[in-house]
């Protein structure tokens, strides 16, 4: 418990950094913001409380929101992911229903699996986090287009960082 714990704190300051330092830093143009923070909140623990996955995500975005000047737009999209990640955990449950120690890995479930749930959630938080960004529903098709491209960049970003934490990549 205690190691998962420490496992997981080191997780979200290393992804938090990387986000601030590294990912802000690129100039990849308007339509491509990949937002690789969130697998601090989308990689916890499956059977975590959704309360704490709630407050973290909260904590994690307003963190993000600071070095980002986005006035609590990240925070808001962050907990909105938190806030649906049970549904899409139902969504996409395995037949015999996930193991009580189960980690949303794709060396526990599958890449198939962690495409489609990492994918679905960044689309969900990008969506929401471009659409209170343009406060209007005037470049409603840019926005759309905007969260999409972003979505499956940090969607890969994603699967890259999930390979490079596995404990046996090779397997």
């Amino acid at each position: 418990m205690i190691v998962t714990v420490v496992v997981n704190i080191i997780r979200i300051l290393v992804f938090i950094l990387l986000q601030v330092t590294i990912i802000k830093q690129l100039d990849l143009g308007s339509y491509l913001n990949p937002f690789l923070y969130v697998i601090c909140i989308l990689a916890l623990p499956i059977n975590m409380n959704k309360g704490w996955v709630m407050f973290i995500a909260f904590f994690v975005g307003l963190i993000i929101d600071m070095f980002y000047n986005t006035m609590g737009m990240n925070a808001a999209a962050s907990v909105f992911i938190a806030y649906c990640r049970p549904a899409v955990l139902r969504i996409y449950a395995p037949q015999g229903g996930y193991e009580p120690t189960a980690n949303p890995t794709i060396q526990s479930l599958g890449l198939n699996w962690t495409i489609s749930y990492y994918g679905t959630l960044a689309l969900l938080h990008h969506l929401l986090l471009f659409f209170l960004e343009a406060l209007t529903f005037s470049y409603f098709f840019e926005t759309l287009a905007k969260a999409i491209v972003s979505s499956a960049a940090t969607t890969v970003l994603i699967l890259i960082s999930l390979l490079l934490m596995q404990k046996n990549p090779l397997k």
